[in-house]
């Protein structure tokens, strides 16, 4: 009994130890909870923010690729430490819309009718478009322009069955913001090395229905990406928009049509409380 209660106890000691070593090899990325971010700490970096949190994710299938924002970039923008506290939406559009509200329902919709003005010395006028971004290209956030000096905006649409804590991941270069539903929940100076590697992954609350996900990035030199993706059980429940092949009316129809819906169905429910009642 006592030889079989050793041997057992080596074979905990042996699976207690490889699951330690597994997770010290594929799981040093640190995990950010809490969030959103307060107003005081809207611009600081998370802690810890070193190289040795780095991630390789490129195993992951699920990096989103379709994206929804300005059909260009904001351009020369004096680096991204320079840009990163001006609120280009804001700017772009007059203040009828900023970063906060973009990355609403609300403010989705608006982008019906708005176009952003950036000014020939930036960019010029952009209208708004569906755009992939190839998630292994480590400077897919060129689009066609510049390399170095700009600042990328792009958003999906995640249609959640219910409230849930999700785990979202960004891998950028260099400096990355993301906004969801209204709040801050991501801000990082710090580039995360590869397109496919991660420094954080970020816990985040999506409500049932439609969550806007909005996510900026500002480059400055050398590499220039944006990639993101959210944990498996995220992944395998909800749905993300714009889907391959759609274009921007596609994306703001299916957009009005969900809040429609949401609208009619608490109405219903309202209406049957009453009548309860």
């Amino acid at each position: 009994m006592r030889r079989l209660n050793t041997f057992t106890l080596a074979i905990a000691i042996i699976f207690a130890l490889s699951m330690s070593f597994s997770h010290f090899a594929f799981s040093q990325a640190n995990l950010i909870q809490g969030g959103p971010l307060a107003e005081d700490v809207l611009l600081e970096d998370p802690d810890p923010n070193t190289d040795a949190l780095r991630e390789d994710r490129s195993a992951v299938e699920s990096w989103i690729s379709v994206w929804y924002g300005p059909d260009g970039n904001y351009e020369e923008n004096g680096g991204f430490a320079t840009s990163a506290p001006i609120d280009l939406i804001d700017e772009g559009t007059g203040g009828a819309l900023n970063q906060v509200s973009l990355s609403t329902v609300d403010g989705l919709l608006m982008t019906a009718d708005i176009d952003v003005e950036w000014g020939d010395a930036n960019g010029g006028t952009r209208g708004w478009a569906v755009f992939e971004l190839d998630p292994v290209d480590n400077n897919h956030m060129e689009r066609g322009g510049p390399a170095d000096n700009i600042d990328t905006y792009a958003i999906c649409v995640i249609d959640s069955p219910s409230d849930m804590t999700s785990v979202m991941s960004p891998a950028h270069d260099d400096y990355a913001q993301i906004w969801i539903n209204g709040e801050k929940w991501y801000n990082n100076s710090r580039w995360t090395g590869a397109p496919l590697t991660i420094l954080h992954d970020v816990e985040v609350e999506l409500q049932k229905g439609l969550n806007v996900v909005l996510y900026r990035c500002g480059e400055s030199g050398g590499s220039a990406y944006l990639n993101l993706h959210f944990d498996d059980v995220t992944n395998d429940a909800v749905s993300i928009y714009p889907e391959a092949g759609m274009d921007k009316q596609g994306l703001l129809d299916f957009v009005a049509s969900s809040v429609d819906v949401e609208a009619k169905g608490k109405l219903t429910t309202t209406w049957a409380d009453i009548k309860r009642k």
